[in-house]
């Protein structure tokens, strides 16, 4: 797949180009599993200052495994994919009961654990330990079809295996992780997803076949994802001026065990909103008009339309079984995590939403 001297032109590269990233100033294997953890699905810039306050929160295996739910949600608040943080912790706990606080210093045993499949256990165990095994994601996936001019779908199970074999003879026993993020780096910065791929930049572009020929267009190949289901919604941003309420979501399913603005399906107007209000043991004094906002998670997208409610201070009538519950505003910003669905109204948190 990838010649002796086509690997020291891309590790030359690396080692002379590479992004100056926090988690690569370590060779700690529990600050690079969190990194691989976080970077998953969402872009490098925007990791950056959550694994720094992570990092500083929660130090070590034994803190991210005896440390409260609502905090290690609260860290995590805005990276959204909020099941990684669970996974985190379950296989934290695990690490502490069954490995003595440190993780396994092999693939196969890092593949056990909660949360981690063939790339982070191959990304832990060749840039943590300098074991000789793959970690392909998306980058990797689509410099591989491009080097090879490949037509095969990179989605497929079958692909992802064989290059993944061929893969791993390519890897220099001594310079595992380094190979790792090299490649990970050159898809990232250099054989991009989006636009025309720096192809006078690449340590590879003297192996490469879809440069060559000009199909860096068309490569790589994958087949179209299926049609995300639309949910229209309306959003109520209910408030006493110092209180904000917030519901629970169920402990299984979209957004697990997470708080929310309290909402329900369809577009309501001012006259059915109320009377859902009041179906939930509310009674509104006012109602404002919000913007509306859009959220995309994998399969369904939503579609809101928002209403802040203003109720009276002294109402205390919150029915227990709606799971709705009246938090003060700053217990509220400062310990329990809001997903990222409803960041369009998370200035209405702190704030009367009418004065704005």
């Amino acid at each position: 797949m990838l010649e002796k001297d086509a690997v020291e032109n891309l590790l030359g590269w690396y080692r002379k180009y590479k992004r100056d990233l926090p988690w690569r100033a370590t060779q700690d294997p529990y600050r690079i599993w969190v990194s691989e953890i976080m970077l998953q699905q969402t872009r490098v810039e925007a990791v950056k200052p959550y694994y720094e306050r992570f990092m500083k929160a929660l130090p070590s295996v034994r803190a991210l495994a005896e440390a409260d739910e609502e905090l290690l949600l609260k860290l995590w608040e805005g990276l959204g994919y909020y099941s990684r943080a669970r996974n985190l912790q379950k296989a934290a706990k695990t690490i502490l009961a069954e490995h003595g606080g440190e993780l396994p210093h092999s693939y196969e045993e890092l593949r056990k654990l909660s949360g981690i499949g063939e790339y982070t256990a191959g990304a832990i165990a060749s840039i943590a330990y300098g074991i000789p095994v793959p970690a392909i994601d998306g980058n990797v996936l689509r410099v591989l079809a491009r080097v090879m001019g490949s037509s095969e779908d990179i989605m497929l199970p079958q692909t992802k295996k064989k290059w993944r074999a061929e893969l791993a003879d390519c890897i220099p026993t001594e310079a595992a992780g380094d190979f790792t993020q090299a490649m990970i780096e050159l898809g990232a910065t250099v054989c991009v997803p989006n636009g025309e791929p720096k192809c006078s930049e690449c340590p590879l572009r003297l192996v490469c076949v879809a440069s060559k020929e000009g199909r860096t267009a068309e490569i790589p190949v994958r087949a179209a994802k299926k049609a995300r289901r639309i949910e229209e919604r309306t959003v109520f941003v209910i408030a006493d001026g110092n209180r904000t309420v917030l519901g629970k979501r169920p402990a299984k399913g979209l957004l697990a065990g997470l708080y929310e603005l309290p909402n329900t399906l369809g577009y309501l107007d001012e006259t059915q909103a109320v009377a859902h209000l009041r179906s939930i043991g509310f009674e509104p004094l006012r109602l404002k008009r919000l913007e509306d906002a859009k959220h995309i998670f994998s399969h369904i997208e939503w579609h809101m339309m928002a209403y802040a409610v203003q109720v009276s201070p002294d109402f205390d009538g919150v029915d227990e079984k709606w799971g709705y519950s009246f938090l003060e505003n700053e217990d509220l910003k400062a310990h329990y995590a809001i997903p990222s669905a409803f960041s369009a109204y998370s200035s209405y948190l702190d704030k009367d939403a009418f004065l704005k």
